[in-house]
C-alpha cells in the first residue's frame, strides 16, 4: 500500500535531500510548496503570467529536473515535475477565470468562465514540459524504486 503525502513533518526544518526516505510522492502537486531544499531552489524560477515568462520558467525548471536526474536525486526530479504541473494548473485556472478566482467568496458557487488566450498559451507551454518530465523513463523507474523502498509499507527503517 502506497502512502499519501505526509503533512505532519516539520518541512521548514527538514532537508529531504538528506532524508529522501521521508518523502512521500502523494497525489498531483501535494507538498510542492513545502519540501525543502527544493521549494527554495525551484520557486524563484516559477512564473506563468505571460507565454514568454512561462517558456523561460518551464525551460529552467525542466533543466533543473534534468540536473536532479543527473545527480540521481528522485525527490528533486519529483518536485520539479510538481512545479511544472502547478505551472500548468495555475495558468489554466487564470485562463479560465479572470483573477484566478474560481469560486465566489460570497456563496462558493463557480464564477463565470472566461478565456484568456495568453494564459491558455502559458498553460500549454507548462503542460508540454510537465508531460516530458512525467513520462521520462528514468523518472518512472526511480519513482517505482522510491515507492517500493520507502512507500510500500515495508520500510527498512
Amino acid at each position: 500500500m502506497l502512502r499519501s503525502f505526509d503533512y505532519t513533518l516539520d518541512y521548514a526544518h527538514l532537508d529531504l535531500r538528506k532524508h529522501p526516505e521521508l518523502y512521500r510522492i502523494g497525489r498531483g502537486e501535494q507538498g510542492v510548496l513545502l519540501v525543502e531544499p527544493y521549494k527554495s531552489e525551484i520557486l524563484p524560477h516559477w512564473r506563468f503570467k505571460t507565454p514568454k515568462l512561462a517558456r523561460a520558467s518551464s525551460d529552467k525548471i525542466y533543466a533543473m529536473f534534468l540536473g536532479y536526474k543527473a545527480a540521481g536525486d528522485f525527490v528533486g526530479m519529483d518536485m520539479a515535475r510538481k512545479f511544472l504541473q502547478m505551472g500548468y494548473t495555475r495558468a489554466r485556472r487564470y485562463a479560465n477565470h479572470p483573477g484566478g478566482r474560481k469560486y465566489s467568496k460570497e456563496d462558493g458557487t463557480v464564477l463565470p468562465y472566461g478565456l484568456d488566450p495568453l494564459k491558455a498559451e502559458a498553460a500549454a507551454i507548462f503542460k508540454a514540459k510537465w508531460n516530458l518530465a512525467k513520462s521520462d523513463e528514468d523518472y518512472l523507474r526511480m519513482k517505482r524504486e522510491h515507492q517500493a523502498r520507502w512507500e510500500s509499507g515495508h520500510d527498512t527503517k
